[in-house]
């Protein structure tokens, strides 16, 4: 029996998460819970200088060219404007208003994606653990490819398995990134656990191709795709016929 593995990104098209547009509609979409709240209870709405905060992000989103100095300024601006809003909406709660399950989600997102923006500003880094890139899906994770086009994607990554049936399966999935190469002993304890035996080869990329995953299929009997570590055999022309092989197949 044959087991091809490989690893694959289903991309999501989002736009490209720029710092001053996620901070932008995190501040439109308090400044519409802070409307519905006000209108709902019949109060007066506190000031959010909402017309200036779009002035300064329009400032710096017309822009042809953006300067360091110009972007950190309006980030600034814009967590700001943010953390005066969050401040409404955490006084409206502890009066007793409440908002929709939507809404308290959504408020839950912001809080996290303004923490995340308050820390970058202050470190002056472009990273964070777990970082939101979109508001409506905070759950995707940019996964770097390396790409000449793409080099970074936005979406879920998949571990893929093909015995030789033909049948695909996902042994995982995550939003978030990891090592492929741990996917391999548990794909194969799987398709024994199917079929009663080892696959007599197990076709995978290089990443897979790690010491450990050799000495596990080399314990079973397995041939693992690919040529072996260290120096080349002096008779090596039987072994590139039969990675030649694999390589095709």
């Amino acid at each position: 029996g044959t087991l091809i593995l490989d690893v694959t990104c289903a991309p999501q098209h989002i736009k490209y998460p720029q710092d001053i547009n996620l901070l932008n509609e995190a501040r439109e979409c308090l400044e519409q819970m802070i409307d519905t709240v006000c209108y709902e209870s019949n109060i007066k709405k506190p000031r959010t200088y909402r017309k200036n905060a779009r002035k300064d992000y329009l400032a710096l989103a017309k822009r042809r060219k953006r300067t360091g100095k110009a972007i950190r300024k309006a980030i600034k601006k814009q967590l700001q404007y943010v953390r005066r809003d969050l401040g409404y909406i955490d006084r409206f709660l502890a009066e007793g208003k409440v908002l929709s399950t939507k809404n308290a989600k959504q408020l839950e997102v912001i809080r996290k994606l303004f923490e995340q923006q308050q820390s970058m500003y202050e470190n002056r880094t472009h990273s964070a653990a777990d970082r939101i890139v979109s508001i409506s899906q905070p759950y995707i994770r940019p996964i770097v490819r390396g790409k000449a086009k793409t080099p970074t994607e936005f979406g879920i990554k998949l571990d893929v398995s093909l015995d030789e049936h033909g049948v695909a399966r996902i042994e995982r999935q995550s939003f978030d990134a990891y090592n492929e190469s741990d996917v391999l002993i548990g794909a194969v304890e799987r398709y024994k656990e199917r079929t009663g035996r080892y696959p007599k080869r197990v076709l995978a990329d290089t990443i897979y191709r790690t010491r450990a995953n050799r000495s596990y299929c080399k314990l079973h009997g397995i041939r693992l795709s690919g040529p072996a570590l260290g120096r080349p055999k002096k008779d090596s022309k039987a072994d590139k016929k039969q990675e030649y092989r694999d390589a095709v197949d």
